[in-house]
């Protein structure tokens, strides 16, 4: 069995990515995500353990110094960390699965997984960004600006990454993502396996 890749997504906040990852997840359902800790309060509608383990700083930092984390950020004054071991065991089980992270966090697990894909989600425009921030009505006008100026700086760094996506039209997107990893697993590192069991019984 070959075994599974990591595919980094990463984007500013407002840029779609929990909607295009809804819609990515339904119709493929076989692509496992990776559920991150975090320290922030938990927003309405979300939900423990579908996209995040909610947990205190006091816990963060012992999970931390137990070097179970594969990365970790401070991002607008809360922790964020994705668990080692779901990751590992994802890929050796030949399974893709998803880790959304911010650049600083992508930029160190490629360290760690250098084959991993990498995906940044642009949002159309600046102004839409801002529009879709505001349209939540959960942060402050403070934790906004704080918002925007990151977003700012995270498009910066979108040349980092191995493709990037605009999130205009759901569908359309989702399809780029589809695309994407529907590619990678035909790639010849992908199939090698495969062409030597095939050549075995030749």
């Amino acid at each position: 069995m070959s075994k599974g890749k990591l595919i980094i997504f990463s984007g500013p906040s407002g840029s779609g990515k929990d909607t295009l990852l809804e819609v990515l997840f339904t119709r493929h359902p076989e692509i496992k995500f990776s559920i991150s800790s975090i320290t922030r309060d938990m927003r309405p509608g979300e939900v423990e353990g579908k996209k995040y383990h909610f947990i205190s700083r006091e816990e963060f930092k012992e999970r931390l110094s137990r070097d179970e984390y594969l990365e970790h950020n401070l991002y607008v004054d809360d922790y964020y960390g994705t668990p080692k071991k779901p990751v590992l065991d994802a890929i050796e089980n030949g399974d893709d699965i998803i880790l959304e992270i911010d650049v600083n966090g992508a930029e160190k697990v490629r360290k760690i997984i250098p084959d991993a894909i990498s995906i940044f989600i642009m949002p159309p425009s600046f102004a839409e960004l801002e529009k879709r921030l505001r349209g939540r009505g959960t942060d402050s006008d403070e934790k906004i600006a704080k918002r925007l100026a990151s977003a700012i700086g995270e498009m910066k760094r979108a040349d980092e990454y191995d493709y990037i996506v605009t999130n205009d039209v759901v569908d359309r997107a989702v399809d780029d993502i589809l695309h994407i990893i529907l590619a990678d697993r035909l790639s010849l590192d992908r199939q090698k396996e495969f062409i030597n069991e095939v050549l075995k019984k030749c």
